[in-house]
């Protein structure tokens, strides 16, 4: 699935494609991937929230679209047939003709054709009134994206989920919009915080600081293009080239680490794989487990 960045990335890519053109006619092949009626009138903007894409109209209509897992955006230009614009997650259809069978929507602009291609029909198109956007159930229930909120609203809100390991709490939606597994084992390694601790045991400069670096680790991936994981490409059909440049351990399981030269590890943390370095990033020991050696301690000396 994009995240954060490589979505922000897409947005920024098909904008120069698509906004002042019209959109003159929607086909819809698949009922599961359309919601709502089509509309049609001329783009005024590209918008996100979270890894949500939203296209305003200027009839006061909007088109939510969500890549979810295997969705794809494929931009022909009418006028340039040599080039294709491509976002989400490529497969040998990049270069195929369209439709195929993965074309779910096709939407027919004034000067060339977008394409919603999604294998595995987990994402969406939804046509929503542009004024209802952020009360819409899906958006209504993100929290703020790291570069609005602040640190004392961040560490209030890890506060409330005192028992849950610190990875999985960042990587809900309704606490904090916008880190996937890759910038969140990105923030977690910057700030030397193991991602299995528990909120409870975060201090605020900790918090703080780990506000920061996913703020940092993203700003760095949306200005490289995104991450150049198989399934993704941006909208001018390039790859971007973050974990080339700047992931210093996802995927690095093997590799030294930049600080330390310790080997980066691979663990499961809340069912997904993560990765860290094991000497940047102690896992204190638990309560019980100090309790138990100083009982043993104090038996000892009897």
């Amino acid at each position: 699935m994009p995240e954060l960045p490589e979505v922000e990335t897409i947005r920024r890519g098909l904008s120069k494609f698509i906004i002042n053109h019209k959109l003159q006619d929607t086909e819809v092949l698949c009922d599961k991937s359309f919601i709502g009626q089509p509309v049609t009138g001329k783009v005024k903007s590209i918008r996100r929230f979270g890894k949500a894409l939203i296209i305003d109209l200027d009839n006061s209509q909007s088109l939510m679209i969500h890549l979810r897992m295997t969705g794809q955006l494929i931009y022909d230009d009418r006028n340039n047939t040599s080039e294709r614009y491509a976002a989400g997650h490529p497969s040998d259809n990049f270069t195929a003709d369209l439709p195929n069978k993965q074309t779910r929507v096709i939407l027919k602009l004034d000067t060339g054709t977008l394409y919603f291609n999604d294998q595995r029909k987990f994402g969406f198109i939804k046509v929503i009134a542009t004024n209802d956007v952020s009360k819409d159930a899906f958006i209504k229930k993100l929290a703020k994206e790291p570069w609005d909120m602040l640190p004392d609203e961040f560490y209030a809100k890890l506060q409330k989920h005192p028992n849950s390991c610190i990875k999985a709490t960042i990587l809900d939606q309704t606490i904090i919009c916008g880190l996937g597994n890759i910038y969140a084992d990105e923030a977690l390694f910057a700030s030397h915080i193991h991602p299995e601790r528990k909120c409870s045991s975060i201090t605020k400069d900790e918090s703080t600081k780990l506000l920061e670096s996913a703020k940092e680790v993203m700003d760095k991936s949306i200005a490289s293009g995104g991450s150049t994981m198989a399934t993704y490409v941006k909208a001018d059909g390039t790859k971007g080239d973050y974990l080339e440049k700047f992931a210093q351990v996802f995927r690095r399981e093997g590799l030294d680490c930049p600080n330390c030269h310790t080997k980066i590890i691979k663990i499961k943390v809340a069912g997904r794989g993560t990765h860290i370095c094991p000497q940047c990033q102690l896992l204190a020991p638990s309560k019980p487990q100090r309790s138990a050696y100083h009982l043993s301690e104090r038996s000892s000396k009897k």
